[in-house]
């Protein structure tokens, strides 16, 4: 009995060991572009992987045929997704600026960003996924493209505005 516990357990972890081999790397990148953060530099989207992996892996007997890489992305979307809700929805806590292409993006249109057009999610899958009407999900994607291929300049605080009239008066000034 437990040589065939321990046969299963060596064929559990061989098999996930070949997953992450293979899926580890794009998952980073999209937790990486998630959550805004410089490649070099990803805790959180690193914290978010572990998460998913870890996941995965307590539910790898019971995929039955379902494709592991599918469970993990959704795994990593709804944990991003609750994420933000409870940073920004009820918390609201501010944290630092986001880098990256995706940074002018608000994390709702960066995850739904992410999953469209860098995962190929359909629109119904991401719909079900995060509970939101497609139409909603297709007018997200739609604004959050045209924010990524068309950066609006960003705005001149009056603070600052005011700081720069009073550098060029004194600059006109001999």
């Amino acid at each position: 009995m437990r040589d065939r516990h321990a046969s299963h357990s060596a064929r559990r972890a061989r098999e996930f060991e070949a997953f992450v081999a293979g899926a580890a790397g794009r998952l980073l990148h999209a937790a990486t572009l998630l959550t805004a953060e410089p490649p070099d530099a990803n805790p959180r989207a690193r914290r978010l992987l572990a998460l998913s992996l870890a996941h995965t892996y307590a539910y790898w007997d019971r995929l039955h045929g379902e494709d592991p890489y599918d469970r993990t992305r959704q795994f990593l979307a709804t944990r991003f997704a609750r994420e933000i809700w409870h940073r920004y929805g009820v918390l609201g806590r501010a944290r630092r600026r986001p880098v990256g292409p995706l940074a002018g993006l608000a994390p709702h249109e960066r995850l739904i960003l992410v999953l469209r057009l860098y995962e190929g999610v359909a629109e119904e899958q991401a719909s079900a996924l995060l509970g939101l009407p497609v139409d909603r999900i297709r007018t997200i994607c739609d604004r959050a493209t045209a924010t990524v291929l068309h950066p609006r300049p960003a705005p001149i605080r009056p603070a600052a505005a005011a700081a720069a009239k009073t550098a060029e008066a004194k600059a006109a000034t001999p």
